[in-house]
This record gives C-alpha cells, structure tokens and sequence, in this order.
C-alpha cells in the first residue's frame, strides 16, 4: 500500500484526504478530527478473501462487544468497498496510560479462549501460511527466485506437518496475532485490536506468536514467564510447538518479502531471515525494518 494511493482512497470516500496517517503496511490507517479510525485494504479485485475479511472483523467487533470481550468497535456495521479496495470505520480509542505488557496479552487471551464459537457467522481456520504465496508474487523480481522456492517448499511441508497436529488445548476463536502491539492500553484497562486474523483453530497458534517472540524478537526470559505465568500454560510444553512456530516463521519471512521492492531495509531483513532457516539457527535475532 502506497500512501498517494491511500489518500487518494480516503477522498472517494468522502472522508478527509488529510487524515493522520498512522500506519503503513499490509493495510493503511488513517486518524480524523473526528474521532475515526479508517482502515483501508490492498487492492482486492483478484483477491476477494480480502473483502471477506475486512467484513468479518466488523462482525466480530460487535460479537466481542455482545461477549463482553475489551477491544475495538466498528463505527460503521458494514466493511465500505472503494475503488477496489476494503474499507472499514472504527470507534478511535483514547490515548493509551502506558504501554501493553505481556500480562495484559495474556488476560485478554484467557478470556477469548473460553469463548464458544459465535453464532451468527463462522470463523475460518488460521490460515498461517494462506498469505505466502501472494506476498512472494508482491516481491517479484526483488528477491532471490531461489529463497522465493525455499520459502514455498518450507509453506508446503509445515502445512502438511500441521494436519497430523493434536492439540492440547479445546480449539476454539482466536486472536490469530497474539502480541501486545495488538493491546492497546487505555483509562479502562486492556482492550485487544486488530482482530483480522481472528479464527477458529487451535488455541495454540496464539500461544506460539509469543514463544517466538521470545526466541527471535528479544522478548525478555521474564516477560515470557510472565505471559505464561498469567494465561497458566507453557505452549513449549506441548509437541507441535515446532511446527506452528516452523509455519509462523515462514509466513514471517514471507510477509517481509512484499516490502522489498520499495525498501532496502526490507530486503536486508529478509535475506537474513532466510538464512537463519537455510542454516537452521533459531538464534539469530530478527528485526523490524
């Protein structure tokens, strides 16, 4: 996404062109006067998961809301469709009283895995490794044809890895990208946000986000202890952790790819993904960029 692009967006909207933009990624988020958040998607034209996902994290905010879960409300009951792309409202939280911790992530975690799945829609699978394929076709040229080929190969055997899992915990919803980036801390406690990724799978995929973080972020030996100690369960403990963190840190790599044709720090990062795999060192730290 492009912010010339997104702007230009905002206007066929009908919403204010200088809007603040907070974020720039996999989507555009932009801030009004008004107390707004627009949330405006990739180009969905030749991929219309991305309509349906942008109307389902509207339907859930409200089942969240119905369910008495904190986090994030739609300002508008329906997902906008401009120009070809998806676009959302949301209610803008107040400033945050202090940064999200990972106690905070994982009471708000607690509370989402007990819940049953909703009623009036269905929640899809994590499809972890779903994006692949589409993030490498946005790298193009600007990477190595054979780390695109390696990435595939490691997409197609953790997935088939995956489908001989047993989890430990009851499968149910699930916040898909479990870490405190998605907390937002306000006057009234911790609320979850970007809820995109919300899915019905295994529980365990929430726990692993934080396990590597651990191992590959910089997230601190006593953070983590304080996240497990908190939701009550060490997700190391149980035999699958390798492969969802395997198929995490695909995907990862995968993600960062799309971003290299424009940002050299982008294509730095990635190569040095890919090669922590290809020489099987868990150790290496990643980075943003």
């Amino acid at each position: 996404m492009i912010e010339k692009r997104a702007r230009e967006l905002l206007a066929l909207a009908g919403l204010p062109h200088g809007a603040e933009l907070l974020a720039l990624g996999e989507n555009a988020v932009f801030a009004t006067d008004d107390g707004l958040v627009v949330k405006i998607g990739r180009n969905a034209t030749d991929h219309p998961e991305l309509f349906d996902r942008a109307r389902r994290e509207v339907s859930l905010a409200a089942w969240l809301a119905e369910s008495g879960i904190p986090a994030v409300r739609a300002a508008e009951p329906e997902a906008r469709s401009v120009d070809g792309h998806p676009l959302t409202l949301w209610h803008r939280l107040p400033a945050a009283v202090r940064p999200a911790g990972p106690a905070d992530l994982a009471s708000l975690l607690r509370l989402v895995h007990a819940l049953p799945a909703p009623a009036g829609f269905s929640l899809p699978r994590r499809e972890l490794l779903g994006g692949v394929e589409r993030w490498l076709r946005i790298a193009g040229d600007a990477i190595d044809p054979s780390d695109a080929d390696y990435l595939r190969g490691r997409r197609d055997g953790f997935a088939e890895a995956a489908a001989t899992l047993v989890p430990r915990l009851p499968t149910g919803p699930i916040h898909g990208d479990a870490l405190p980036r998605n907390v937002h801390v306000g006057p009234d406690g911790p609320v979850l946000v970007d809820l995109e990724t919300f899915s019905a799978d295994f529980r365990e995929h929430d726990l692993v986000v934080m396990a590597l973080s651990r191992d590959r972020y910089g997230l601190s030996a006593e953070a983590y202890d304080t996240f497990t100690g908190t939701y009550g369960w060490d997700v190391r403990e149980w035999s699958g952790c390798p492969v969802l963190r395997g198929a995490r840190e695909t995907a990862s790599c995968a993600w960062v790819a799309q971003h290299a044709p424009a940002n050299p720090k982008a294509l730095d990062e990635f190569r040095r993904r890919v090669a922590s795999l290809r020489e099987d060192d868990p150790e290496v730290r990643w980075y943003p960029f």
